[in-house]
């Protein structure tokens, strides 16, 4: 059997057992058998499992996973969102779109302590989603602004995707981490410019609310200075650690978790039940992600030692494009599979075929992949397995149509994909700063 139909007849597997329901890491790793016997190479899943020891459980970088997991959950129990976006609430509340520029806003501190999405879209969802629907907002761009923002989490450092790109790529954290930062933030930005502009084109959609509390704007402004310490805190000791060269990724995450312990305690929110409880879903959540890990590795693995992964290759390159037409091809692959499956999948999945081509082309491989993150962002949002969809489907009241979530999100996948040019015209959005800070 060749290589080519070797390949089809995995990615036929694969699709199969998506569409059939089947979990993503139970399809990924039963496909691996599958191919494996379909080859007449049983003896490769040896091989496999001996990967699966050396490249991923003897992989300390991805130790940081839980770690800031485990910090995300710390720094929700500690309230510090809420307090924030009530005081800008109260601040914003008499201008146009006030509320859903406060979302942007939180969200985009909310990304840079927690590059959790499910935590970051419930989070929000419960403290704006009704206010913004009582006082008048529509529906489509509450559910919208709430579940962009929301996704600004694995892109905007510390973020857990990220960890696992530079697990999976010659790049080190700290230079995806300093590349996705600016991109990151010009993307928050940009939601906060369509906010604006639906506010003045339809302010029936985004009204002014005169608020019924009567709070004084110093009064406001000091409430907001002192809770914005504590994460301000909790972000110079991640990222400031990491990008100065003084912590690894991991150490940083450590730092990361015991600095929102810290603010728990002090704050006097720690409860014994709601540690147990952390350390729970800490559990629950990386042992989602790493199986996953798992399953793709022994994927790839079969897909490469049956040549599967060669025959793709060389198909990629016979196709004799210009470097730029071949990455658009290449993200254009990533948002369709956006819409199918989950980011983790998406990375181990075309990082080997991907990545080796680009390294061939005499681009920036932080660029491109920087560039790739910021496609993901729509694997959240695009129908019909956008988690961010789910999560906010979830937590909306009834009156809320999930025809409305999703006509929500639509143009805000519109502006991911501007962010995306954006990069792709000015690469220096992404490499400018890596190379202020690692550049000798």
């Amino acid at each position: 059997m060749t290589p080519e139909v070797i390949a089809l007849c995995m990615f036929g597997l694969l699709l199969l057992g998506l569409f059939m329901g089947h979990p993503l890491a139970f399809v990924l790793g039963g496909t691996a058998v599958l191919g494996a016997l379909i080859a007449g190479k049983p003896m490769v899943l040896g091989i496999v499992i001996n990967r699966i020891f050396g490249d991923v459980l003897d992989n300390f970088t991805l130790i940081a996973i839980p770690l800031f997991v485990l910090m995300a959950r710390f720094l929700s129990d500690s309230g510090v969102t809420d307090r924030m976006f009530e005081s800008l609430r109260l601040m914003m509340s008499n201008v146009r779109g006030g509320l859903a520029l406060a979302v942007v806003f939180i969200s985009i501190l909310l990304a840079a302590t927690t590059g959790i999405i499910g935590a970051s879209i419930t989070v929000m969802g419960v403290m704006a989603l009704r206010p913004m629907l009582q006082y008048g907002y529509s529906p489509t761009l509450t559910t919208g602004v709430i579940a962009a923002s929301g996704c600004l989490g694995i892109l905007i450092p510390p973020s857990i995707m990220l960890i696992l790109m530079a697990s999976y790529s010659p790049l080190s954290v700290g230079e995806l981490f300093a590349g996705a930062m600016i991109p990151g933030i010009l993307l928050g930005l940009l939601y906060a410019v369509w906010v604006v502009i639906v506010a003045f084109v339809r302010p029936d959609m985004a009204p002014a609310v005169e608020s019924d509390e009567k709070v004084s704007r110093s009064a406001l402004l000091k409430m907001l200075a002192i809770e914005a310490v504590p994460p301000l805190v909790l972000i110079l000791g991640i990222l400031g650690s990491l990008l100065a060269g003084i912590a690894t990724a991991t150490e940083a995450s450590a730092i990361g978790a015991m600095l929102a312990l810290l603010i728990v305690i002090f704050r006097g929110k720690f409860r014994w039940i709601s540690f147990y409880g952390a350390m729970l879903e800490t559990g629950r959540t990386s042992a989602m992600i790493l199986f996953i890990v798992i399953g793709a590795t022994a994927f790839t693995g079969v897909f490469n030692i049956t040549g599967g992964l060669r025959a793709t290759q060389e198909i990629i390159r016979g196709m004799d494009m210009e470097p730029w037409m071949l990455i658009t091809m290449m993200l254009f692959i990533v948002f369709i599979l956006g819409a199918f499956l989950d980011w983790t999948g998406i990375v181990l999945l075309s990082f080997p075929i991907f990545l080796p081509i680009v390294q061939e082309m005499d681009v920036s491989l932080l660029w491109f992949v920087v560039l790739m993150s910021v496609v993901l962002q729509t694997s959240f949002l695009t129908p019909p397995f956008g988690y961010a969809l789910f999560y906010l489907r979830a937590i909306a009241p009834k009156s809320v149509k999930t025809s409305q979530i999703i006509i929500g999100v639509l143009p805000f996948i519109g502006l991911i994909l501007i962010m995306c040019l954006g990069v792709a015209i000015f690469p220096q959005l992404v490499t400018w700063l890596p190379e202020t800070l690692y550049t000798k």
